[in-house]
């Protein structure tokens, strides 16, 4: 099954490496991004590149004008989020209008274009403070941030159209994602990074002086925030399984897509200190952290088929060896 997929936000970090991975087993990608946190440099050579907003529905509107002639697409994926949640917390009107806004657009013309599928990268944000040890798909959704109000609203937004208008959606939720690909030609790369293993392989490696835990007096064993972490291509995968699974069956699915297991701050340290020693402190906590969350896979495994094959070392070694090939380091 060869599949023409539109990858809205197919220039940043998570929406490259699913572009990636789609060409890999064989499909046609067609990118759209406005390269707000995106690079020229993640687009694939064998994939199509428009330069676009997707709250700009103009924009969309032309570029689905000119690949819906040839073919329409067979699946719309969305990468297109803001999602540092202390930043959610100072600007929620920027979240909100493109987190929220860029959906109803996106769904909007996908509508008027008779585009059947979407698939949505989600966030395990919409749980909030977790209830249960793993979230599973069914508890309840009472995020504490910005962040992940929109997600949520995007969420509920999308069911309601898809219902309406006969069409399917796969949403994922997952949290911490981080490594590079295989061959290390991508990975995550940008000036301000928020993700806790890129910062402190950037410490261990010396790039940066110092690190800061944001808090060591949460309700955890050592004090620090848990979460669970998934290699980037192991979710990339999971995304081209979501958008053959709703070509082939003609329905909608939402599921987790974690570990099963987390890991405190502390022992992400730990484990980055098998390679580097890593020089921290402890500062105040964040606005919008919770404690805990840890995403169930129990669902991804039983109607996808899907598990991370890559742990939470080799999740680590990846990032390390993309820093020393990006810094030059040795």
């Amino acid at each position: 099954m060869k599949l023409k997929v539109c990858v809205i936000g197919g220039a940043g970090y998570i929406g490259s490496h699913t572009v990636y991975e789609l060409i890999r087993d064989g499909h046609e990608v067609v990118i759209i991004d406005n390269l707000s946190t995106g690079s020229r440099d993640f687009i694939h050579k064998d994939a199509k590149f428009y330069f676009g907003d997707i709250t700009n529905k103009q924009e969309l509107k032309n570029i689905f004008n000119i690949e819906c002639s040839v073919k329409p697409f067979d699946v719309v994926m969305h990468f297109a989020a803001k999602l540092i949640v202390p930043e959610s917390v100072s600007i929620p009107l920027e979240y909100y209008y493109n987190n929220v806004e860029g959906v109803r657009i996106m769904l909007e013309v996908m509508k008027d274009f008779n585009i059947k599928n979407v698939v949505f990268s989600s966030t395990a944000a919409v749980y909030g403070e977790a209830i249960n040890p793993i979230c599973s798909e069914n508890d309840p959704t009472i995020p504490i941030n910005p962040y992940g109000e929109t997600k949520l609203a995007s969420e509920k937004l999308i069911k309601w159209v898809c219902q309406r208008y006969d069409m399917n959606y796969c949403i994922f939720r997952y949290f911490n994602v981080a490594g590079a690909i295989d061959t290390l030609e991508i990975g995550l790369n940008k000036d301000n990074l928020t993700h806790i293993i890129p910062i402190t392989v950037q410490t261990a490696l010396g790039i940066r002086d110092e690190m800061t835990i944001f808090g060591n007096d949460y309700d955890t064993p050592d004090g620090t925030c848990i979460r669970d972490y998934i290699h980037v291509s192991d979710l990339a995968d999971a995304h081209v399984l979501g958008a053959k699974y709703l070509v082939k069956n003609n329905k909608s699915l939402l599921v987790n897509l974690g570990s099963n297991k987390g890991y405190s701050v502390l022992e992400i340290i730990k484990e980055v200190e098998k390679f580097y020693p890593v020089n921290y402190k402890i500062g105040k906590r964040r606005a919008g952290d919770p404690a805990k969350l840890i995403a169930s896979n129990d669902k991804a495994k039983e109607i996808l088929g899907w598990l991370p094959k890559r742990n939470l070392e080799q999740i680590i070694k990846s990032d390390i060896e993309y820093r020393k090939k990006l810094n030059n380091l040795k």
